[in-house]
């Protein structure tokens, strides 16, 4: 009969991936993360077999929340009321986007998740377009532009706001 776990694989995946986006893969090392639970390393060896999956479970795991926040972004009644930038602002996360797709270019099955998201975030962001033949198009280029923006000019970039490119794509 198993134990029963007393950290769950999504806590581990979270120390996994504060690690990871902290100090990058080398650092997360069983030991590491054994520190940062409380687990024994033979523990998270018995778990996940290898770091790789156990690094790959905790990307997939984020992108597996990103996806429930888009979910509830699209379908939350408030954001509908406050159009593209409302949907926009609720999905900030507690994990880059960016810095997550960087983690998943080398694992197919990663990148699917991060097709599948951006495809949920483009969708909820053409549901609050006037509905046009343009509107997936416009959507696809609102998500670029904020992404672009996520990576680029969150540190200060002056001379461009989102809120206007919208209001110029729309």
């Amino acid at each position: 009969m198993a134990r029963t776990k007393l950290i769950s694989d999504r806590d581990v995946f979270q120390q996994v991936l504060s690690l990871l986006l902290q100090n990058g893969e080398k650092a997360v090392t069983f030991s590491a993360i054994a520190a940062s639970t409380g687990l024994a390393p033979t523990t998270l060896v018995q778990r996940f077999g290898s770091c790789a999956a156990m690094i790959s479970g905790a990307i997939s795991q984020a992108w597996q929340e990103l996806a429930t926040l888009a979910d509830a972004a699209a379908t939350d009644a408030a954001t509908l009321n406050k159009g593209v930038p409302g949907l926009l602002k609720a999905l900030t996360g507690p994990v880059d986007p960016g810095a997550l797709l960087t983690l998943s270019l080398r694992d197919p099955a990663l990148m699917d998740q991060a097709k599948d998201w951006r495809s949920k975030v483009e969708q909820a962001i053409a549901s609050r377009l006037e509905v046009s033949a343009k509107a997936k198009d416009t959507a696809a280029l609102i998500f670029a532009a904020w992404q672009g923006r996520m990576l680029w000019g969150a540190g200060g970039g002056k001379g461009f706001r989102l809120g206007d490119a919208i209001k110029r794509l729309v």
